[in-house]
């Protein structure tokens, strides 16, 4: 379970750095996903580790957003 979350972390500084990845990973997230790691990843893992780059993707830009607007008050 930790190197799921150490590839979950090397993919989401991966998309944060680089745009054409991003976008890459948005086309075709498998595929993105076996080229920053070298890990031909099984099916059944494919999805929970794009779900997992999705979640900290989204709690990465909540916990921004909200620090923004904690700044307002």
């Amino acid at each position: 379970m930790d190197k799921i979350k150490e590839q979950i972390e090397k993919i989401v500084e991966k998309i944060k750095k680089d745009p054409d990845f991003k976008e890459e990973f948005m086309k075709d997230p498998e595929k993105a996903i076996e080229k920053v790691t070298g890990i031909d990843i099984p099916d059944g893992m494919v999805d929970k580790v794009v779900d997992g780059v999705k979640a900290k993707i989204t709690g990465d830009k909540i916990s921004g957003a909200m620090g923004s607007l904690k700044n307002l008050f």
